[in-house]
């Protein structure tokens, strides 16, 4: 009789999740307010991130920083591979008459708001016209401001796991895919052109002047105030489901949370999956992170780079309403999978492009871009961009169905910070190789190799340049790839396996409080 009931006690404690998943068909009817809101929610999340990808292009373009100063200001999306270390703190902490989403949320987007706001007052001091930036204070204020849009993630993350129907929620990882590379559009790519000289003077201005179509204090200014605009109209008009009413709704404190995370990190499944996310970007790493500025650096424009992103975006935007049918089945990862051999092979498309822009674009020591190659170069980064993008969904849509729902902001910081953090490590690593694996010499003595800012000054005074001798791009590119490959070979089956089990297999059960009955009943 103890036994059964110990047993009883258990199954209740995960019932509503630990049962088998819906079988209604997903359908928004009821649903698509909420469906927009999480749009916008991750919107805001995806421009910050967006920032943090056009500094680089912008800093590079001005001829004066190196691909260290690249690899130190990388450092600043970082916050995304830490979140796992508060996301219980936000998971647990919360007030119940605001919500407990929402109790997140609204400060964390004031706060965004009225920082981007500060950026927007100091920008063109950070970052003149001409002469050095200052690279230390956009790190520093560009990182805060991912440490709270990553806590944004955290909360808006899980607030999609409850606030979207059971049978819709799949549609989370759709909302994800949306949002974030819209806002990513908006703060790369319109910020980009909007505050360039060069895209003005070719496209707009019929009279020389200088300056975009915008300042860059004028695109913060418009972010800050859009952003504490949306987040007074959630905070007066979005209520959130009291989560007490969730199905197997269980209330643990911030120890417990942790707590719940390491029991989480102990499922040797979880071990396994963890270093499978670490190490899934290391293949694409290279060409994805360096290509865009070996391009600038062999003459092409950013402006150029940007308009064809452009298109990436759009495509980005149309792909989940064809894709949503794989994405949102039962075996997301099986397309992964199939997609993932012939991205790797497609990367080796960026070498060749990348090793023949110099002679395509320079006549006579003078960048003249004929229009064939922007066909060429719109074909190799678009169709890069698909497979990257249709992966993510897959990858997202997998991260939803392994969730539990009570602890979804944990669960989904744990996936997500397994995989950023994979990426953002090879990023900066990767930066890092490419300066350190780089090697030049002194255009008129052989043994002058340029190796410090002395031997480089004395180049220039003898008449002579610094010349790169050997590229470490493509040293780290066959590196990457030969990594990605070992990579497909050790994970494709493991990964084949954990899809197909249920639901159950990656929870953690929670024993509710027993009542007093059940415990008289225990001590006989």
């Amino acid at each position: 009789m103890t036994k059964s009931i110990r047993n009883r006690v258990d199954l209740e404690g995960c019932e509503g999740t630990c049962s088998k998943p819906t079988s209604e068909k997903p359908n928004l009817d009821g649903d698509w307010f909420n469906f927009y809101l999480l749009i916008i929610l991750y919107i805001i999340q995806g421009i910050p991130v967006g920032l943090s990808g056009a500094l680089p292009i912008i800093l590079q373009s001005k001829k004066m920083v190196t691909y260290e100063d690249q690899a130190a200001f990388s450092i600043s999306l970082w916050p995304y591979s830490m979140k796992l270390l508060w996301a219980p703190v936000v998971d647990a902490l919360y007030f119940k008459c605001i919500g407990r989403r929402k109790c997140w949320l609204i400060p964390l987007q004031l706060l965004m708001g009225l920082l981007v706001l500060y950026m927007a007052s100091n920008i063109d001091g950070w970052l003149p016209a001409s002469g050095k930036p200052n690279l230390k204070m956009l790190i520093i204020v560009v990182f805060v401001v991912n440490i709270l849009s990553a806590t944004q993630d955290i909360v808006v993350d899980g607030w999609a796991l409850t606030m979207l129907n059971k049978k819709n929620v799949g549609y989370a990882s759709t909302c994800n895919s949306v949002g974030v590379p819209f806002g990513m559009f908006i703060g790369s790519v319109c910020f980009t052109l909007l505050v360039s000289d060069q895209f003005n003077s070719t496209y707009f201005r019929s009279t020389p002047g200088t300056g975009g179509l915008v300042s860059m204090k004028s695109f913060l200014y418009f972010y800050g105030s859009m952003t504490l605009v949306i987040t007074s109209i959630v905070a007066i008009f979005k209520k959130e489901k009291d989560s007490r009413l969730e199905d197997g709704y269980v209330n643990i404190n911030v120890f417990q949370n942790y707590k719940l995370l390491w029991d989480i990190l102990k499922l040797p499944r979880i071990r396994v999956l963890a270093l499978a996310l670490l190490t899934t970007r290391i293949g694409y790493t290279a060409t994805d992170s360096v290509s865009n500025l070996k391009l600038i650096d062999a003459g092409v424009s950013k402006d150029d780079i940007m308009i064809i992103t452009t298109a990436l975006y759009i495509i980005k935007c149309i792909m989940p309403i064809f894709v949503s049918k794989y994405v949102t089945g039962p075996k997301p990862m099986t397309y992964f999978l199939k997609i993932t051999p012939f991205r790797l092979i497609w990367c080796t498309t960026y070498v060749v492009l990348i090793y023949y822009t110099p002679s395509l674009i320079r006549k006579d020591g003078l960048v003249t871009v004929p229009t064939y190659y922007y066909f060429i170069m719109g074909l190799v980064l678009i169709t890069n961009e698909v497979l990257n993008f249709f992966m993510l969904l897959t990858l997202f849509a997998f991260f939803c169905r392994l969730s539990d729902p009570r602890f979804g902001g944990t669960y989904m910081t744990l996936f997500n910070t397994f995989f950023y953090l994979g990426f953002l490590l090879s990023n900066t690593l990767v930066l890092k190789l490419v300066a350190f694996l780089t090697f030049r010499k002194c255009s008129n003595n052989d043994q002058n190799c340029c190796t410090t800012p002395d031997l480089t000054n004395l180049c220039k005074t003898n008449g002579g340049s610094c010349v790169v001798s050997v590229d470490g791009y493509y040293i780290v590119v066959f590196i990457s790839l030969t990594i990605g490959f070992i990579w497909y070979g050790v994970f494709r089956n493991i990964i084949k396996k954990y899809q197909s089990l249920n639901a159950s297999h990656w929870m953690i059960n929670i024993k509710r409080p027993v009542t007093v009955i059940e415990s008289c009943l225990l001590s006989k």
